[in-house]
């Protein structure tokens, strides 16, 4: 039997897991129940496990050297979202779920190890190393401003390894079908922060004051003409601004106003313009009495698939399911901190079609997921490792 039809083999143990932690889910470096949980099991399966990673993360580790070191990587965290499902596996955390498909993505890596212990068990595995990193807060930053993904690099999750691979399980997506594609695949995000400070008067006097609420306007405004207007129509940029808040009651101009929002590009080249472009769109209303203050903050780079790591990933998807079932992804403007990995070594990340008949979003108070769908996203992390410890190049 290949990979897949094994795992189809103990897929109710798979669904019993991704429900076990959707049922409790935990928030970003807050995963300990489920650090315990994946611990435990790749204990029993005979890797050698390192807790406590990255605050949170979990390494385990089999083989015996010799070879490349491939890492296979699954984000653990959920969401301070409020689940609105029916099912009988619903969150039973208030206002916390897993809605983004992570619960799914810790059970596709546990199914991956139990594959690959068997094969290893089995003499079935090229010479080499596989570490495969449970990952704290793919969802938020830290006080510091960092992940869960530059934490367990910080601790040496990443340490030797020759190439990382991931994946993402989609809600959106036709359930089955495996997306895959070289090159950029999702954006980078950065944060920005403004604050537009003016004077405070009555509204029915607005000339003794400086309406900062009206000014902020002008500069979300003037912002959407940077990405129309400061990068070729042929690139990929996105500046939005989800939070603003300000004013103290409907007759007072609004002295202070605070935004918050997200930059998101593929290449350096526009990140730059789109950062100075926000600057000047906010700097300009100086000019009509206003303070101003803008401040990024660098979130995660985008997630470029290495050539070589896609390729080797494309072949083991075609052995799974055939030509009809690989597919071509399109590139995205969602972020992901796989990236950050994939920039310590050889990386590539792919999306695995989850769809129910009626599709649900991520992070949305509904999102839920195809089931069917587990031994597959577990067989095609198994099968990627595998090949890439025959056939991708060692470190040096």
């Amino acid at each position: 039997m290949n990979r897949l039809q094994r795992a189809r083999g103990f897929h109710e143990d798979l669904v019993a897991l991704r429900r076990d932690l959707h049922r409790n889910p935990e928030l970003s470096f807050q995963e300990y129940r489920t650090a315990a949980q994946v611990a435990a099991r790749l204990e029993a399966l005979g890797y050698r496990v390192r807790r406590g990673v990255g605050i949170t993360g979990v390494v385990g580790e089999l083989g015996t050297g010799g070879g490349p070191v491939v890492a296979v990587r699954a984000d653990m965290d959920a969401l301070p979202i409020h689940e609105e499902g029916e099912h009988e596996y619903r969150s039973q955390v208030p206002g916390v779920m897993h809605a983004c498909g992570h619960d799914a993505h810790v059970a596709a890596l546990v199914g991956a190890a139990r594959l690959l212990a068997e094969d290893f068990r089995a003499g079935r595995l090229p010479p080499g190393t596989l570490r495969l990193l449970f990952q704290p807060s793919e969802e938020r930053m830290d006080s510091e401003g960092k992940s869960g993904a530059q934490r367990m690099v910080e601790d040496g999750a990443m340490e030797g390894v020759a190439a990382v691979v991931g994946l993402h399980v989609g809600g959106h997506l036709p359930s089955g079908k495996v997306f895959v594609k070289e090159g950029p695949l999702m954006a980078g995000s950065d944060e920005v922060k403004v604050v537009v400070r003016g004077k405070s008067a009555h509204a029915a006097l607005p000339h003794e004051g400086v309406d900062s609420l009206v000014l902020a306007a002008q500069g979300i405004l003037a912002v959407q003409q940077v990405v129309s207007r400061r990068i070729s129509p042929m690139e990929h940029g996105v500046v939005t601004f989800g939070v603003v808040r300000g004013g103290v009651a409907p007759n007072v101009l609004a002295g202070e106003v605070t935004l918050s929002g997200t930059v998101r590009y593929f290449k350096g080249e526009v990140r730059e313009r789109l950062h100075r472009g926000v600057r000047e769109a906010f700097e300009g209303l100086r000019a009509q009495g206003a303070q101003v203050t803008v401040e990024f903050s660098q979130g995660n780079p985008p997630v470029v698939n290495h050539p070589a790591v896609t390729a080797l990933g494309r072949e083991a998807a075609l052995r799974l399911v055939g030509p009809e079932g690989v597919w071509e992804a399109e590139p995205m403007m969602g972020a992901e901190d796989f990236a950050i990995l994939a920039r310590q070594a050889p990386g590539a990340f792919f999306w695995v079609g989850a769809a129910l008949p009626e599709p649900r979003e991520h992070h949305t108070p509904r999102f839920d997921l195809d089931e069917e769908i587990l031994p597959l996203a577990a067989a095609l992390l198994a099968e990627w490792a595998a090949e890439l410890l025959a056939r991708f190049p060692e470190t040096t």
